[in-house]
């Protein structure tokens, strides 16, 4: 009897270290809200969901976050999760786009419509999953240190939210009284808000802090952030803030915005275009070196953030690929948006080296095949994360264009005993570059010492290196 109950009492312990076990793999560490150190050196990811994989999937994207986690990233941008309205849904964009209404009825169910049709605020498109899938997502991008931000579509509503019904003085009407789509646009799938009514407002504060409060999310990108009354984004953003830390980012170039506690960061939109221009020869390093001036010495005040790109979901499918609009500039213009003050931007497909424009109302996919942007990508986010002389927050570090020949283009950027220096030559020849700077650095790429004694260096044709020291 004695044997049996020293037995038992052996295996009950067992048991409960086991489930003691158990019940410490489901704790996590809680990811701390978001800072003004993790600005400074973070890279943003913008998540196609639908175009990232076949099944166009939470699911599937979720199991590739350690993946993107391995390029730097500290902040993923999911495109809207919400789920898209079927009245008015578009088939077709541009001038003369058309609606999916308008196609042969066994052709209608390709057409997914605009993501930024939202009929409902606060649920998921069932296309992407469930509620429990999304959450999934969250918890894996905050388990590997990743704040996760939703697409906010503020300006107006797809044709099938409620609120046309229940509340139309939420939006814009003619003097016919009818509600029509956002003036001097063609975006015929939405109803245009009106954000004269304050009850409109305070519904659509609500609906935000749904995903703060209920869903975790770290915050917002806010889609033509611009074209919503300031005055809402000073009712709304400090109410948010108050729930907790939170980013909020801005699809707008406008100072005003990044003003007191508001938006955290803006497009560089000029700079994007600029990169553009660079690429096709229509603008020159001299147009470049008068950007950077008057974008960070004029334009913005220092602890303004702006966030650098080469491609996102507009310029993919409507303007078109890297490859197509940047060419042999592409690599010096990708590691320019992360060298420059500021964040830079990834769009889905950008590290596996898209090359066609993915669809923007029917499905589509992604590469998934290594080639060399992903490695690319992952040296200049190990740059961005651990070296303090690209920090591009608030507290972003020092810069200082240095003389060169016309098509050359050398920035030092300085912090904390760190220095970057970037050189470039865009031109389509080879170069020798008068470099005035002296020391010994590090080549960032291939880890080669190299010492600068004040005098000219080759440089290839559409290339660029990174020294370190």
């Amino acid at each position: 009897m004695k044997k049996l109950i020293v037995f038992i009492i052996t295996v009950s312990i067992l048991s409960s270290c086991n489930q003691e076990k158990k019940k410490v793999k489901k704790e996590h560490k809680k990811l701390a809200p978001i800072s003004k150190s993790d600005m400074e050196n973070a890279v943003i990811y913008e998540a196609n969901i639908r175009q990232y994989s076949p099944q166009g999937t939470f699911d599937e994207f979720t199991k590739d976050i350690p993946e993107i986690k391995k390029l730097g990233v500290k902040i993923i941008w999911l495109m809207p999760i919400f789920p898209i309205s079927e009245t008015k849904r578009k088939a077709t964009g541009g001038a003369n786009s058309k609606f999916a209404s308008e196609f042969p009825k066994e052709e209608q169910s390709k057409y997914l419509g605009s993501y930024y049709a939202v009929s409902d605020f606060t649920k998921i498109n069932p296309e992407f999953g469930t509620i429990q899938d999304f959450r999934e997502l969250v918890k894996t991008a905050h388990e590997n240190g990743i704040y996760v931000i939703l697409d906010w579509v503020p300006n107006h509503t797809g044709w099938d939210h409620s609120w046309l019904k229940t509340n139309k003085d939420f939006y814009t009407q003619n003097e016919k009284g009818e509600v029509i789509h956002p003036k001097d646009t063609d975006w015929t799938d939405v109803a245009d808000l009106n954000y004269e009514n304050k009850e409109l407002q305070e519904a659509m504060i609500s609906d935000m802090k749904y995903w703060i409060e209920k869903e975790g999310v770290d915050g917002f990108r806010c889609d033509v952030a611009g074209s919503v009354p300031s005055e809402f984004w000073q009712n709304a953003i400090p109410k948010l803030r108050a729930k907790k830390d939170i980013f909020m980012l801005a699809e707008a170039w406008e100072p005003e915005l990044l003003k007191g506690n508001l938006f955290d960061m803006a497009y560089a939109w000029d700079g994007h275009h600029l990169f553009n221009d660079l690429a096709s020869g229509k603008k020159t390093v001299k147009d470049l070196k008068k950007y950077i001036e008057f974008t960070y010495n004029d334009r913005y005040e220092k602890d303004d953030i702006l966030m650098n790109f080469v491609t996102n979901h507009d310029e993919n499918s409507w303007n078109g690929t890297i490859e197509e609009r940047m060419g042999e500039k592409a690599e010096i213009l990708t590691a320019l948006s992360y060298v420059l003050p500021g964040m830079p931007l990834i769009y889905s497909g950008q590290e596996y080296d898209l090359k066609h424009r993915l669809k923007f109302f029917e499905k589509d996919s992604i590469p998934k095949t290594k080639g060399k942007m992903f490695g690319s990508l992952e040296k200049l986010g190990e740059l961005k994360n651990y070296n303090s002389a690209i920090h591009g927050g608030k507290e972003k570090a020092s810069f200082e264009i240095l003389d060169s020949k016309p098509e050359t283009f050398i920035l030092k950027r300085t912090k904390d005993n760190n220095t970057v220096l970037f050189i470039a030559n865009f031109s389509d020849i080879g170069e020798k570059i008068e470099n005035p700077i002296k020391g010994v650095f590090k080549d960032y790429f291939s880890n080669e010492k190299v010492e600068l004694k004040g005098d000219a260096f080759e440089i290839n044709a559409s290339s660029y290196r990174i020294l370190v020291k």
